[in-house]
């Protein structure tokens, strides 16, 4: 029986297979092209200008131009802050394979303080790493050539050229214009704060301290740019496009390096401040505390080991004597005081106490001692001004009371900022019997009052604060701003700064301004300053002020040369010039050096001997 044969193989239905296996696999060859078609089309028509600027933003850069920094100089056009040309030494970390290593190769070269690595390192940590970042300022001649001629060494490396903050009078002015310093994170954060981090992309200081940091925004200028084309290294091949950045302003100051000059000389070697302005404006003529200090040394970045020597003297050269300096007043207020009484008829000119040389309270048997043993005998408003009698002024206290004292002296401006145009400046104190509660919970007593009748005890004021509070008296109640800034200006702008006089202390009998007045230039013609004063070409009028610093026993005698040196009186004094129609005033506050008389007085003198001298006074 034969078997049915079986068919191996069926060409058609292979052949329908393969066509349609084939079919199948050209469609999806089909949609794979049109899928990239309508790519490319995405890519080379709809989306062409984009990637056009992407590709020029790889090809084109846009590098920040720092402005120049305004200058500044004093009234006569004497510069007092410069920009002058130095050469840095400069890494871009990004193009840096090994910082350390590169560090150490360049310190085999020229001399790089191990403070100075660390401070650079620091600042890669801050920074973008694409940013430019000194190492070392201020290279010398020879560490220039040694670099340059070494650079192909260093990938990243570069010698920058630029112009650099100089202070050519050193500490002369270091208290008044302040510094810059290099921007730090908290500048960073106050700059942000500000919406102003832009303007600062291509700058690496910023104003610290003083008039520097007042005027910074001012003083900075706007940043410029440029459009360059590079290579696919980074290298530039040409400028496209530049916009120049714009300057700051150019600040010319009120200050004049002669009085400013007298007053570090006449301070000698001593701790104080001297302060001297213009009445009619408020225009700050001298602004001098001593010690001082190069401000030069912050410029580039102080060492930690000069930063400490300034920071732990026992001079205290940081703080600002003259708007931070805190010292009793001490008898630099018995004219305002004298005014006080006059106003609230609590004495007439003519009234007359008698001073046994001491003052005793009601139910109390402490002496209150005069400055003069034996007492002055009987004294009006007049001598107790011009000679500075303490019973007068303790009588006075006691009958006006802390109430009436503390409120009518804040109109003189004590116990407030001046608003002088430099943010360091304390306000001091002007005591109250509710600043007594909150600061000691304690009831204000008779006994506080007595002493702060004579500008000691709780009262505290700054120099500044005591020139502008005279002021006041010679402009009859009128206070001005103090500001040492007189005028701003760029190429295209000009602008005076004259905040003017506001109302300061108001007064019922405007005859009570011609008393107070009469009392101050009895103090120099024939009061306490009378020998300081003695022979000038000039009228004046002024006061003496002797501050302790520590309190004497009852029965003891103050003797200078058994206490330590830091704890002997300061010399206080206040005075104007002319008596008639004044130009200038003044305050002189000289640390543990004995008396106003003996002390202040004289240095108010030089003071003013040089002011009229030199025609300041006819230099407007």
């Amino acid at each position: 029986m034969l078997k049915k044969r079986v068919a191996m193989q069926d060409i058609a239905a292979e052949t329908r297979l393969f066509n349609s296996r084939a079919a199948i696999a050209m469609l999806i060859v089909c949609c794979l092209f049109s899928v990239i078609l309508v790519n490319m089309y995405n890519l080379q028509v709809r989306s062409y200008q984009d990637y056009q600027i992407r590709s020029e933003g790889n090809r084109i850069k846009v590098l920040p131009l720092a402005p120049n920094r305004g200058l500044i100089s004093d009234r006569n056009g004497i510069l007092l802050a410069e920009n002058r040309p130095v050469f840095s030494l400069e890494l871009v970390p990004e193009q840096i394979d090994d910082i350390d290593a590169t560090l150490a190769r360049l310190a085999a070269l020229i001399e790089i303080s191990e403070e100075q690595q660390q401070d650079f390192l620091q600042q890669v940590r801050q920074q973008r790493r694409f940013n430019s970042i000194a190492l070392k300022e201020r290279l010398d001649e020879q560490e220039v050539a040694i670099i340059s001629v070494n650079l192909h060494r260093f990938p990243g490396v570069t010698v920058e050229a630029r112009l650099s903050r100089h202070y050519p009078f050193g500490d002369l002015f270091t208290h008044a214009l302040g510094y810059i310093g290099k921007i730090n994170t908290n500048d960073l954060q106050r700059l942000e704060e500000q919406g102003v981090l832009a303007n600062y992309a291509a700058s690496r200081e910023i104003g610290k301290l003083g008039l520097e940091r007042y005027y910074e925004e001012q003083l900075h200028g706007t940043m410029g740019f440029q459009e360059v084309e590079v290579n696919n290294r980074g290298r530039i091949i040409r400028v496209l496009r530049s916009v120049p950045a714009r300057s700051g302003k150019n600040i010319r100051l009120s200050l004049d390096v002669g009085l400013q000059l007298t007053a570090q000389q006449t301070l000698n070697e001593n701790r104080g401040a001297i302060v001297a302005m213009d009445p009619r404006d408020g225009a700050v003529l001298a602004f001098y505390s001593n010690p001082s200090y190069d401000p030069n040394l912050f410029v580039h970045g102080i060492s930690s080991t000069a930063y400490n020597a300034l920071l732990h003297s026992p001079d205290r050269p940081l703080i600002n004597r003259a708007t931070q300096g805190i010292y009793p007043p001490a008898s630099t207020i018995k004219p305002h005081l004298a005014l006080l009484a006059l106003e609230t008829d609590t004495v007439q000119p003519d009234t007359k106490i008698w001073d046994p040389g001491f003052f005793t309270l009601p139910n109390s048997d402490h002496r209150f001692r005069d400055w003069k043993r034996g007492g002055h005998g009987w004294v009006d408003v007049y001598s107790a001004v011009a000679q500075s009698c303490d019973i007068y002024f303790y009588d006075l206290g006691i009958k006006l009371g802390i109430d009436r004292i503390s409120d009518y002296m804040r109109q003189f401006g004590f116990g407030e900022r001046t608003g002088i145009d430099i943010h360091e400046e304390a306000s001091a104190n002007m005591p109250s019997r509710g600043w007594k509660r909150a600061r000691f919970n304690q009831p204000w007593y008779p006994g506080d009052t007595v002493p702060l009748s004579i500008g000691q005890s709780f009262w505290t004021a700054t120099p500044l604060q005591l020139a502008v509070s005279t002021a006041v008296i010679v402009n009859k109640g009128m206070m001005p701003t103090p500001h040492m800034a007189a005028e701003l200006h760029s190429a295209d702008s000009n602008e005076l700064v004259d905040p003017g006089l506001r109302p300061g202390v108001n007064v019922i009998d405007e005859r009570n301004w011609d008393i107070i007045a009469d009392t101050m230039v009895r103090t120099v013609v024939t009061g306490t300053a009378r020998n300081a004063f003695s022979n000038t070409t000039y009228t004046s009028g002024g006061k003496t002020g002797t501050a302790q610093i520590v309190a004497i026993a009852q029965d003891a005698k103050y003797d200078a040369d058994a206490l330590d040196e830091r704890l002997r009186d300061n010399a206080m004094f206040i005075g104007y010039a002319p008596a008639v129609n004044p130009t200038v005033v003044f305050a002189v506050a000289v640390e543990n050096t004995g008396g106003g008389s003996s002390v202040g007085a004289p240095v108010g003198r030089q003071f003013l001997d040089y002011y009229f001298s030199a025609g300041v006074n006819s230099n407007e």
